[in-house]
């Protein structure tokens, strides 16, 4: 049996509003990969935050190795062998890699910076990792997936008795993932607990031990991994089995209508993509890291300027120059980067879900309040987001409910085109099954949608038909009865001119 390292048992925390750990507890053993896992507001990084020092506990107790600790600090985890990886990047973008993955812990001659050997040190720490990143340049020149790989660095040069890791992989290649697991499975035989928040299932099964499920911020149960089949770790998630099959056939009516048209659409990382999107269709956009489908969702939308190509909507061409051109034509966009692009953090879920279309509220120049709150109220029962208050900051919501937030932003505005960028990242099967039904409810209505997903079960799922790309070019398209996801793999990864 393996030394228990940590051990929470009772605990407790309340935020305003919100009881988000409510007897609350986990099992960490020496070597071991423990999966934790809930949906959105479970509690999974609550309970992270408590053992690394962020939050403070109500109640309850923590021990490492046997012993009792209350952390005050991030500071005081760390000393003590316990580092937390967040879901959302603690990076300084303008600053080097080599500064970000030492910085307060820069190697000096006196009090002078050790430049030589912090470069040094860094480019010994990459190579061991198998990362091929220059030490000298600024992070944010990086894509999201190398930013991740440089915190996970990061976080690995501190010699840890337990690393947390938050959804390590949500921005993460195939074969970046594969690395990872390689550097955990290390980590695991030198005997390092390994906390491992993740909503992709499929991953416990191929990297944890035991899996701890949480559900209300309350413990659940903790079952052996090999030993339990994911249906039944949904069941425990959510209180209810979900299973969702692959879409059969299309849903679009026979003689739908083109609402947008895109022709030899190019830009520095897009050239020359053409395609349609009919009235009630789900289209997806398949596609590895860097293969430009963000990049071509921009264009359309007008984020990023478009060096030739036309989009036309609803037959007519459309000169799309900026997102209010796009909004104006009945086009809204999700992006896969919710906080930089699709919410206003320190203001109210009211606030930002009738963002987009606040001239409705504007009377006489007053604001309506009184409407905006009604609208806000509505659309947050019609998707579940869960808050204690619709004057509740965006901040305080977990990441599902965030997402929530943007996509009711389009819903008020009620757009006929909609694009969707990783529209479930860092969302749990529970809430996932609920936007399903919210998408397919919504082409059901009349609505078009772009999906782009780097999932391809979530592709094949969804979509009546599959755009695939791969190095900013289109390398494929496949009706949905014909598509699996080995046709899809082959097109996302076929040479490209």
């Amino acid at each position: 049996m393996s030394e228990v390292i940590v051990s929470m048992k009772g605990i407790q925390k309340k935020f305003p509003g919100v009881h988000a750990l409510d007897n609350a507890e986990i099992e960490l053993k020496r070597g071991e990969v423990h999966g934790l896992i809930g949906e959105n507001g479970a509690g999974k990084s609550t309970l992270m935050k408590v053992l690394a020092g962020i939050y403070g506990k109500d109640d309850g107790t923590v021990l490492i190795k046997g012993r009792e600790v209350e952390y005050k600090t991030p500071i005081d985890a760390l000393e003590d062998g316990v580092c937390m990886i967040h879901q959302e990047l603690n990076l300084l973008p303008h600053l080097t890699v080599a500064d970000n993955i030492y910085i307060g812990r820069e190697p000096k001659r006196g009090l002078v910076l050790d430049k030589k050997k912090l470069l040094e040190d860094t480019k010994n720490l990459l190579q061991s990792l198998n990362l091929d990143l220059d030490p000298t340049i600024t992070v944010n020149k990086l894509s999201v997936a190398r930013q991740q790989m440089v915190e996970i660095a990061k976080a690995l040069t501190y010699h840890s008795d337990v690393l947390i890791m938050d959804e390590p992989t949500a921005a993460l290649t195939a074969s970046e993932i594969k690395e990872l697991f390689k550097f955990i499975g290390d980590l695991k035989n030198k005997g390092v607990a390994i906390v491992y928040i993740s909503h992709r299932l499929e991953e416990l099964k191929q990297i944890t031990d035991e899996v701890t499920v949480m559900r209300d911020g309350q413990y659940v149960d903790t079952v052996v991994t090999a030993d339990t089949e994911l249906s039944q770790i949904i069941s425990m998630m959510v209180g209810r089995t979900i299973y969702e099959k692959p879409k059969a056939k299309s849903s679009v009516p026979e003689g739908s209508p083109t609402v947008l048209k895109v022709e030899n659409l190019s830009s520095r990382d897009v050239h020359n993509v053409s395609f349609e999107l009919k009235k009630g269709e789900i289209l997806g956009l398949a596609g590895l890291m860097g293969a430009g489908r963000t990049e071509t969702a921009r264009l359309i939308f007008g984020a990023d300027p478009k060096e030739s190509g036309e989009i036309f909507v609803g037959g007519e061409e459309a000169k799309i120059k900026s997102p209010i051109d796009a909004v104006n034509r009945g086009i809204g966009y999700l992006s896969e980067d919710r906080k930089a692009f699709g919410l206003a953090v320190g203001l109210s879920v009211a606030d930002n879900a009738v963002m987009a279309s606040l001239e409705d509220f504007v009377k006489a120049g007053i604001v309506r309040e009184d409407k905006i709150a009604e609208s806000a109220k509505e659309v947050a029962l019609k998707i579940d987001i869960k808050t204690p208050s619709l004057k509740q900051k965006v901040r305080n919501l977990s990441g599902g409910n965030q997402q929530k937030v943007v996509i009711a932003k389009w819903l008020i505005r009620n757009c006929d085109i909609l694009i969707f960028d990783e529209p479930t990242r860092g969302i749990d099967v529970g809430a996932k099954s609920e936007i399903y039904k919210l998408m397919n409810q919504l082409v059901k209505e009349g609505k078009s949608i772009i999906m782009i997903s780097s999932e391809l079960p979530e592709l094949l799922r969804m979509s009546d038909r599959v755009i695939v790309m791969n190095e900013g070019y289109k390398t494929g398209e496949v009706n949905i009865e014909d598509a699996t996801q080995e046709n899809i793999m082959e097109y996302a990864t076929a040479k490209v001119n």
